[in-house]
């Protein structure tokens, strides 16, 4: 027989086929379309790869000039295909033709199913001939597995996955159009909308302006410092809302030398493994070690097409009974976790974690193969390395600690001490690198011991607002609010930084983003609300479960979005008024105070930058601050007169400052003192296109002197330098230091605070 293997990406057929073949497969071009050969059990097997998607839903071409129909009479157009990649269709056509058998291996999953039987159909064979092999890694035992047991294409998949693009193109379409047209903003600058990118981005506005509208409420904490360890107390009526509470406790407490101990326990305490990995918690962990959710799925499907990992694409967190995992762990073991592998493979036994989650299309993401740092590099080798350790964890003994629980009670006020020390690692042997944990080890005491009373301070502090959401944290959410699907959660996040929708990594909403979001609140019909997107999500759930169909759930789609066009469309004036103005105060900087036209943000190959509308004729501009979220203000510098900016930098607190980089307002505010170096110019802080901070000489390129700074906190001058080395001399908060790691001095004194913890640790605190 001779049969026609069709797979989504060329690096899985090359793998199914070297898998099939045992290595003796062949290649060649026909039209410029690569054709995988090889025999297998008296059979001839060709294996011909698509990219993606290769026919496209779009819209008839007359449909195609915005301004010849109404975005509203769109709602019911009906959609065409059109193959996009029409030498790939010719090459399976006519390979097809001498063929007994095709096999769709594309990806097991909705849009999988999709891809493989849309591209049958346009192929013209007949259906009857036409299986599936569904698998959910690349190696070769599943491989061997997915086509030595042949199923049916399930047609009910495809069509949920059919529904869903029919729809999303209805709704960006017509909402897109109808917001762009009523701003003006068409061509490259066009307003997208979405069905899930709008929600989603109701939900960054809706923080932001909690985060906007947050009153700081002041609070006091007591506390007290014992011991020769200075372990902390907190006092036990913390926080206090009252100012003259504190105030008294404080004035009962500040001049003891002497606590009694009045409680003390020693409690074991058990930290469970963590859950294997699904799609959603992969994406949230490798966005904690720096790989966006985007370039993690991305990183995710060659791992997989590699044959490193199992598919990514799952919502499962429970590992099935048939998975291997021994054979696994003994993979593993030709790898630089050797030894992990081994100490778990010892295990009297090996029960697996489980999650809330139990699907039974795919397994949770593990790692299927073995790899080396020295081979894959990079990200590549990170986010590999946190699938290995995370179902090494998963695998792991539970890890046990020891909580520790003082009361001290000090002139009648009673202080509480809490100690943590792990006492077997278990699982967090294997993933403790991603786990942020730290050790309080408290002094053995009992009942009735006394203990000295090292100091105790009043510390003023305020509520703080809610966080803002990562990446990481705005897919979980999008998660629980049923917002998308495992597969597409990422891209929404991507347009709407493509968008300038929102900036920064905790994604603060621009005001373009804002203004969009409060119209369509106002006049979108409720498209902004999650419900109504979960709603569709249920609907898919339904036509694979064949409860609805196809038709049914793109006509009742379609009534709704033509309810909501046509509500924009009665009052896209307001809408239009509404977003232009978010717009121009978005580019609007100022006034020129040389000519009196307007300063705007500018585009440039070599980025954005603020100029003068004025030019040519005034050739006034700056460039925009470096690896910073920038906001617009009203205010003006005192100095030069000039527009002030609001800058915000990860771990630092927001400032305002003058766009002129040169501003003495700007000079004054950075200036760390003279340079060691050359004596002739100043230390500056600085930043680099990344936004990282550090310290130069402001003579450079002719000094080079250069300075690390810490990446969090206020760093001020301390307006002296180091008596030894000559550096200057910075303040960090309540502490001053020299600014250079390498002065002989920081060295000498790490010393004598090491060898003063040292004697005192060899103490006894307890009297």
């Amino acid at each position: 027989m001779r049969k026609l293997i069709i797979t989504e990406k060329a690096n899985a057929a090359r793998r199914i086929s070297t898998i099939l073949s045992d290595g003796k497969s062949h290649s060649s071009a026909s039209g410029g379309v690569t054709v995988i050969t090889f025999e297998k059990d008296g059979d001839e097997y060709s294996v011909v790869s698509l990219r993606g998607h290769i026919i496209e839903l779009d819209y008839p071409k007359e449909y195609n000039d915005w301004g010849a129909t109404k975005p509203e009479d769109l709602v019911y157009v009906p959609q065409v295909k059109a193959v996009r990649v029409k030498s790939i269709l010719t090459a399976l056509k006519e390979i097809a033709a001498q063929c007994d058998e095709v096999i769709i291996a594309t990806d097991f999953d909705r849009e999988g199913e999709l891809i493989g039987m849309e591209t049958v159909r346009e192929m013209g064979v007949d259906l009857s001939i036409v299986k599936r092999a569904r698998f959910s890694a690349l190696t070769k035992g599943e491989v061997e597995k997915a086509f030595d047991d042949l199923a049916l294409p399930d047609t009910n998949l495809a069509d949920a996955a059919e529904a869903r693009q029919i729809v999303d193109l209805s709704w960006g379409a017509v909402l897109t159009r109808l917001i762009s047209l009523s701003s003006g903003q068409v061509g490259k600058n066009f307003m997208s909308v979405g069905r899930v990118q709008s929600p989603t981005l109701k939900l960054l506005v809706e923080r932001h302006e909690e985060i906007e509208r947050f009153e700081p409420v002041p609070f006091w904490n007591v506390v007290g410092k014992f011991g020769m360890l200075a372990f902390k107390g907190e006092h036990t009526g913390n926080p206090f809302w009252d100012r003259e509470q504190a105030e008294a406790v404080m004035a009962k407490v500040s001049a003891e030398k002497v606590g009694t101990v009045t409680g003390y326990e020693v409690s074991p305490k058990e930290e469970y493994r963590p859950a294997p990995f699904d799609t959603t918690q992969m994406q949230v962990e490798a966005n904690k070690i720096g790989i966006p959710p985007t370039v993690a799925m991305k990183l995710a499907e060659d791992l997989y097409t590699g044959g490193y990992i199992s598919y990514p694409r799952t919502e499962n967190t429970e590992y099935p009974r048939s998975l291997g995992l021994k054979s696994i762990l003994e993979k593993l073991k030709d790898t630089e976790f050797k030894a992990e592998a081994e100490e778990i493979l010892k295990q009297e036994k090996i029960v697996p974690s489980k999650g809330k989650r139990r699907t039974t299309d795919h397994p949770p993401i593990y790692p299927t193969a073995g790899a080396s740092s020295d081979k894959m590099k990079g990200d590549k080798w990170k986010l590999y390395e946190l699938i290995v350790r995370r179902f090494l964890a998963t695998l792991g003994e539970v890890a046990e600690a020891e909580v520790t629980e003082v009361t001290i009670e000090v002139a009648g006020e009673q202080f509480k001490s809490e100690g943590y020390v792990l006492k077997k690692a278990g699982w967090k042997k294997y993933y403790g690198k991603y786990l942020k944990s730290t050790e309080t080890k408290l002094p053995k005491m009992a009942v009735g011991d006394e203990v000295d009373v090292r100091s105790m301070q009043m510390v003023d502090s305020e509520t703080k607002p809610p966080y803002r959401y990562n990446q990481g944290s705005l897919i979980q959410e999008m998660d629980r609010l049923q917002l998308g699907t495992k597969s597409t959660r990422h891209d929404i996040i991507g347009k709407l930084y493509s968008r300038n929708y929102v900036q920064g990594n905790y994604m603060i909403p621009t005001p373009s983003g804002i203004a969009l979001t409060k119209s369509l609140e106002v006049h979108g019909g409720g498209i902004t609300e999650p419900e109504m997107t979960a709603r569709l999500e249920a609907d898919m759930l339904k036509i694979t479960d064949g409860e609805r169909t196809l038709e049914s759930v793109v006509k009742e789609s379609q009534d709704m979005l033509h309810d909501v066009a046509v509500k924009i469309s009665s009052e896209s004036a307001e809408i239009g008024q509404e977003i232009r103005s978010a717009l121009h105060s978005q580019q609007h900087i100022g006034i020129c105070p040389s000519c009196g036209n307007n300063m705007t943000v500018k585009r440039s190959k070599n980025g954005n930058f603020i100029g003068c509308d004025g030019y040519p004729e005034c050739k006034m501009a700056f460039p925009m601050p470096r690896g910073a979220l920038v906001q617009t203000t009203d205010s003006k510098c005192p100095v030069c007169g000039l527009p002030q900016l609001r800058i915000i930098r990860k771990g630092n607190p927001p400032s305002v400052q003058c766009i002129d980089p040169k501003c003495q307002s700007n000079i004054e505010k950075n200036d760390l003192g003279v340079c060691p170096t050359c004596e002739k110019g100043h230390i500056r802080i600085m930043f680099s296109k990344a936004g990282k901070r550090f310290a130069g000489c402001s003579e450079w390129p002719a000094c080079t002197q250069t300075y690390p700074l810490r990446p969090r906190g206020t760093i001020k001058a301390a307006g002296r330098s180091c008596s030894i080395c000559k550096a200057p001399m910075i303040s960090l908060g309540t502490i001053d230091e020299c600014i250079n790691p390498d002065c002989p001095g920081k060295k000498k004194s790490s010393r004598a605070k090491k060898a003063v913890e040292k004697k005192a640790s060899e103490r006894v605190p307890i009297r």
